[in-house]
């Protein structure tokens, strides 16, 4: 039994991150309010006026004031993209048997996993692997064999190890061998 497409996972920071865009949302709301209720020659608490009073002093053409309002909305703007989009960006969703049941593989540890498989090929010298969502970009240095019988053998050997990986939305394989540089 297969289950359906595997979403990416979301880090648990998206409830404090829109919790506190939306409290700085209020806060502004509300310091606009004053400001234009003081305006409005409506009453205002002490620290309204106060505060009205430091508004007035300071007018929306200073650049102090224009700096505070960019970072405010900055801040507010990098917030809410931290809400709202995953956070866990290097796990790697994986397939399941059974749809309640989720798994995810790190992008490192599916690296070394396919780095361990490649060095078993004969002719391997070293690897780097470089695992992504969409690809795996292997280099590969061989110190005896012919490039393109390396390449072809860590090309087959990767795409099994990508399979037995089980990961819910295989990347595509990319293979280069070289010679290693020669010392001196």
């Amino acid at each position: 039994m297969t289950a359906g497409p595997a979403a990416r996972f979301w880090s648990a920071r998206r409830l404090p991150a829109a919790l506190a865009a939306l409290v700085l949302l209020a806060a502004s709301a509300v310091l606009l309010y004053d400001l234009v209720a003081v305006r409005a020659e409506r009453p205002a608490m002490r620290w309204r006026r106060e505060l009205a009073r430091l508004l007035d002093d300071h007018t929306l053409a200073e650049a102090g004031v224009l700096a505070g309002g960019v970072a405010a909305v900055l801040a507010g703007l990098w917030l809410l993209l931290l809400a709202f989009t995953p956070g866990l960006r290097g796990v790697l969703p994986m397939r399941g048997p059974d749809p309640d049941t989720r798994a995810g593989i790190g992008r490192k540890a599916a690296g070394l996993v396919l780095r361990d498989r490649a060095m078993e090929v004969s002719g391997v010298q070293s690897v780097r692997v470089r695992t992504g969502r969409t690809r795996v970009v292997v280099r590969a240095d061989s110190h005896f064999r012919e490039l393109d019988d390396v390449r072809a053998d860590l090309g087959q050997v990767l795409a099994v190890g990508i399979e037995e990986l089980g990961l819910a939305h295989e990347p595509h394989l990319h293979v280069r061998v070289t010679r290693p540089a020669r010392k001196g």
